[in-house]
């Protein structure tokens, strides 16, 4: 998956919306709209335009961000000061994908965003999911992201495949063109520079895009087969 994930912060406190907000402009393919604070704010700005993830408040100065849930199509992050047990219930059983208690420390919803983008990119990549990689998609989700990015157990040769596209998706094209975007390269592209075979090229990039940390998509040239082209999210 390679589109923008657009996100909707809805806090009544001013200060902590902006906060949020701009924890969600500094990670790449994140977009943050104006944060609102109130569930007609919110019911107004998803009928103007689609929104992937809300972060959201419990309590709002006109109804319950629990209530919202209940009749909103949308993923959603439950920020509350809210601790007690039937309010966490809650929000999960009407839907919410995760529930983090105010306040947290900064690097939390750093976090759990790419842990999202993550799951988007395990389950929008697949026109069918099997249980596998729904259960894949589940783990990151809920296991956050910076366990698995930073793993122990990721081999030297995974790792040197997946650094090939640098720690923030680089920039410019194989080619070096100077293009401004997500650096792409084909597995005989991370072969050469890994120093490996193409087949074990790509059996990495595989791995790695089945985890959500690389994206793939067919390039079609002006003959013979599309070719696979892998960036980062």
């Amino acid at each position: 998956m390679t589109t923008e994930l657009t996100v909707l912060v809805v806090d009544d406190d001013f200060y902590v919306a902006d906060l949020h907000r701009r924890q969600v402009e500094q990670l790449p393919g994140l977009r943050a709209l104006p944060a609102v604070g109130t569930v007609a704010e919110v019911r107004r700005v998803l009928a103007e335009r689609p929104v992937d993830l809300l972060l959201l408040d419990v309590h709002l100065p006109d109804g319950s961000g629990l209530d919202l849930l209940r009749e909103v199509d949308v993923d959603a992050f439950v920020l509350s000061a809210a601790s007690d047990a039937a309010t966490v219930r809650r929000a999960l059983r009407r839907g919410a994908l995760g529930y983090l208690i105010k306040p947290f420390a900064s690097g939390t919803l750093v976090d759990r965003l790419r842990a999202y983008q993550r799951y988007r990119n395990v389950l929008d990549e697949r026109t069918t999911v099997d249980q596998e990689a729904l259960e894949r998609a589940l783990r990151i989700l809920h296991s956050g992201d910076a366990a698995k990015a930073a793993s122990p157990s990721r081999s030297a040769t995974e790792q040197a495949v997946l650094e090939q596209f640098g720690a923030d998706g680089g920039a410019g094209d194989a080619g070096g063109g100077g293009d401004v975007g997500p650096l792409e390269l084909s597995a005989a592209d991370v072969a050469a520079r890994v120093g490996v075979s193409r087949a074990t090229a790509q059996r990495y990039l595989a791995a790695l895009a089945a985890d959500g940390l690389v994206t793939m998509k067919l390039s079609y040239g002006t003959t013979g087969r599309p070719e696979h082209r892998y960036s980062r999210p």
